[in-house]
């Protein structure tokens, strides 16, 4: 079976890409939590964040929105010193920041998800990530420059990024 080769390195890796990356999602809470790995993943090798997951999961409430938007200076300083996670207070900043921008989302779009499905393609129907990223951004979200936004597109099937030979392509 070929994959995309990433995917060969390790058997985290390899599951990961067989089960769920690039499948669509359309569950706000489990956007919010891939948007907010590939935040945290920026500078870093994607299986570090793998590794991490269940704890990120764990200290972050499980990626409650609604939790996260109210996170306070206490909750801050709990995740700083939070080993099982990538300590860092910028990003954890921006993820209880871009928490409080989803709130908004979803109450003008009715949910985070139809805001992504419905609103990121350009000219030839596929979706954009460079727009995707500038909408974020006026919209006040933080750390989701383009690149990250085409990882997290690609993560959540918004964008195939599987090579043209993975089993998963077509």
């Amino acid at each position: 079976m070929i994959r995309c080769s990433w995917a060969n390195d390790n058997q985290l890796l390899s599951t990961y890409h067989d089960t769920e990356w690039g499948i669509p999602i359309y569950d706000d809470c489990l956007l919010f939590e891939s948007l907010t790995l590939e935040l945290f993943q920026s500078g870093l090798s994607w299986i570090v964040i793998l590794r991490k997951r269940d704890n990120f999961r764990r200290a972050f409430d499980y990626f409650n929105i609604g939790s996260i938007s109210n996170y306070n200076q206490i909750d801050i300083s709990r995740l700083l010193s939070d080993s099982t996670i990538v300590r860092n207070r910028l990003k954890i900043g921006n993820t209880v920041n871009n928490a409080q921008k989803t709130i908004q989302l979803q109450k003008e779009y009715g949910s985070f998800s139809n805001y992504l499905w419905s609103s990121f393609r350009d000219d030839s129907g596929s979706f954009n990530s460079i727009l995707l990223s500038k909408d974020l951004l006026k919209r006040g979200f933080r750390s989701l420059g383009h690149i990250t936004c085409n990882s997290f597109m690609q993560a959540v099937g918004l964008i195939n990024g599987h090579s043209r030979d993975c089993y998963l392509f077509a």
